[in-house]
C-alpha cells in the first residue's frame, strides 16, 4: 500500500490547484483523475480579480493571461429596449492588483496546474484512477482506487473530494445536498461567428436580458458561448438540433443557419450547498461541496477559494503547527460565504434577468448604481467576489 500525506480526488481547476498548493509547501500529495486526462470542460471560463492574485501568488498568472483575454467591462444589455449598463474594472487600478475579469478556459489552468504537480518533487497524478471507496480512523484514510488493471490502495492523513456535482465522496459520507434543481435547463452553443458585428461595443462578458429568452453572451479567446435557458419536455437530441441552434442564433444576429457552431452542451440547473464540508478526515470542495447557476461567473471561482483556505489549514496541521480542529474553521468560513454571498448572488443574477417587471427594476437599479461613483465602487468590490473574501475571514 502506497503511503502519501494528501489524496485529491479530480483533476479540475480546483483539485489541481489544491494539489499544487500543497506540494509548493512540501507536502505529499497524490491528485486522482478518473478520465485519461483533464477533461476539457467548456463550462466556467471567467477568472475574477482576487483568483488571479492567487494564480500569481502560484506562479500561474503569465501563463494564464497569455492563454486568456482581459475583460474589464462587463455590461448588462436589454434585448428589448437597446438599453446598456456598463461596469468597468479598469476604475480600480492602483486598488486591487488585476482590475479586469481574465476569460480562459477552466480546462488550461487545470492542465497547466496538473502538470506543475507531476513535475513536482512533492506531487504525483495519476489518470484513470476513480476512487471507488475508503475507511478513515484516527490516523489517517485508507483510499481504494479502480486502476486500468487493478484496484489500488492508498494510504493518506486527508482525502480531498473535488470530484464534481457527483461526488461519489460526498454519497459516501451521508452529507445532505441541500438546495433544488431549477426546472429549466441552459443550452451553451459555442462560435466563432463574429457575434460583435451585430451590436454596438460590446463586451466580452454581457448579460442580456428579455422575459422571452434571456442569454449570457462571453467571449473566450477562440469562441464566443452563448448561454440559454431552454424549458419544456424536449429531449436532449431536439435542444441541440439545428433547428434550436438555427431559432436561437435567428433572433440574435438575423441569420440562424449560416451560424457554424464548435460546441453544444446542456445541462440541469442546481442550487445547492453541503450542510457539511468535513467528516473527519474527509473534506469537500469545489462542485462536491457547492452547486450554483453560472450567471456571474462564481462556480469555479469559489471552489478555487476553498481550496485556498482549506490548503492553508492542511499545511498548518501537517506541519504540526495547529490541530485539526482548524478544519471546523474552514467548514463554517465556506459554507458561510457559499450562502450568504455566492448562492444569494447567483440566484439574484439569474432573476433579474428573467422577467419584465424584475428586469425594468433592476435596469432602473443598475444605472443609479452605474451613475453614483461609490454605489459602482461598492457594486463591482463585491461582484468580483473581494467583499466574499472579507466576509470569510471576519468568519471565527
Amino acid at each position: 500500500m502506497k503511503k502519501t500525506q494528501v489524496v485529491i480526488a479530480g483533476a479540475g481547476p480546483v483539485g489541481s490547484v489544491a494539489a499544487l498548493i500543497l506540494a509548493e509547501a512540501g507536502i505529499d500529495v497524490l491528485l486522482l483523475e478518473a478520465g485519461p486526462t483533464c477533461a476539457l470542460d467548456l463550462r466556467a471560463s471567467t477568472f475574477h480579480p482576487p483568483t488571479l492574485e492567487m494564480m500569481e501568488q502560484l506562479g500561474l498568472i503569465d501563463t494564464l493571461i497569455e492563454k486568456g483575454l482581459k475583460a474589464p467591462v462587463y455590461q448588462y444589455r436589454n434585448r428589448v429596449t437597446g438599453n446598456v449598463v456598463s461596469f468597468d474594472l479598469g476604475e480600480l487600478e492602483g486598488e486591487i492588483a488585476y482590475p479586469y475579469r481574465l476569460q480562459c478556459e477552466q480546462w488550461k489552468l487545470a492542465q497547466l496546474a496538473s502538470g506543475k504537480v507531476a513535475d513536482h518533487p512533492h506531487g504525483e497524478v495519476l489518470m484513470s484512477r476513480s476512487v471507488i471507496g475508503f475507511e478513515q480512523d484516527d490516523s489517517g484514510v485508507t483510499v481504494f482506487v479502480e486502476a486500468p488493471y487493478a484496484i489500488e490502495k492508498y494510504r493518506a492523513d486527508y482525502l480531498i473530494a473535488c470530484d464534481g456535482g457527483n461526488s461519489i465522496i460526498r454519497k459516501w459520507i451521508g452529507t445532505e445536498f441541500d438546495g433544488f434543481t431549477f426546472p429549466e435547463k441552459f443550452l451553451c452553443l459555442s462560435t466563432e461567428w463574429p457575434i460583435e458585428k451585430h451590436f454596438d461595443d460590446l463586451a466580452y462578458v454581457n448579460y442580456m436580458a428579455d422575459p422571452n429568452e434571456w442569454m449570457v453572451l462571453l467571449r473566450t479567446p477562440t469562441v464566443w458561448r452563448v448561454l440559454v435557458p431552454v424549458f419544456g419536455s424536449d429531449d436532449n437530441a431536439a435542444l441541440l438540433s439545428d433547428a434550436k441552434k438555427n431559432q436561437i442564433f435567428q433572433r440574435l444576429v438575423g441569420d440562424g443557419e449560416a451560424v457554424k457552431t464548435e460546441h453544444r452542451t446542456i445541462y440541469a440547473v442546481n442550487q445547492r450547498v453541503a450542510k457539511s464540508y468535513r467528516s473527519g478526515r474527509v473534506l469537500l470542495a469545489g462542485d462536491a461541496a457547492h452547486l450554483n447557476n453560472p450567471l456571474g461567473g462564481l462556480g469555479m471561482n469559489s471552489g478555487i477559494h476553498d481550496v485556498w483556505n482549506l490548503t492553508e489549514k492542511l499545511i498548518q496541521i501537517l506541519k504540526k503547527d495547529a490541530s485539526d480542529a482548524l478544519l471546523d474553521l474552514y467548514d463554517r468560513q465556506r459554507r458561510t460565504v457559499m450562502h450568504e454571498f455566492v448562492q444569494a448572488q447567483s440566484i439574484k443574477n439569474k432573476q433579474t434577468l428573467e422577467t419584465k417587471d424584475s428586469q425594468a427594476k433592476h435596469e432602473a437599479e443598475l444605472a443609479a448604481i452605474a451613475a453614483d461613483p461609490v454605489r459602482r465602487r461598492e457594486y463591482m468590490l463585491t461582484q468580483s467576489m473581494f467583499r466574499a473574501r472579507e466576509r470569510e475571514a471576519q468568519i471565527h
